[in-house]
């Protein structure tokens, strides 16, 4: 909803804009509906890390140092969130190993 609002948050060296925002909403989607299926858990922690460092590297950072007031918590927000899901991908990749 309201993608369009969005595209500001699209680093300038990807093109595509409002496709990348409902790019990355269908991924956090997939991501969601894999961890409640518990289907390829570990694979979509670790897509979802990835995608999550991303966006604090390429979106947060350069903001943060453009001087952004909100760009410190968004990339702490993101690496944290990236740190839980790299701790699921670790803990799937436990469970399926001893199985």
């Amino acid at each position: 909803m309201m993608a369009e609002n969005m595209t500001g948050m699209v680093p300038g060296f990807m093109p595509g804009g409002v496709v990348w925002v409902y790019i990355t909403g269908v991924a956090l989607i997939a991501a969601c509906v894999s961890f409640v299926a518990q289907v390829q858990v570990r694979l979509a922690a670790f897509l979802l890390a990835l995608m999550l460092v991303f966006f604090a590297v390429g979106v947060h950072l350069p903001l943060l140092i453009e001087g952004s007031q909100n760009a410190m918590p968004n990339l702490l927000k993101d690496l944290s969130l990236a740190g839980g899901a790299l701790i699921l991908a670790g803990k799937y990749g436990e469970d399926s190993a001893a199985q």
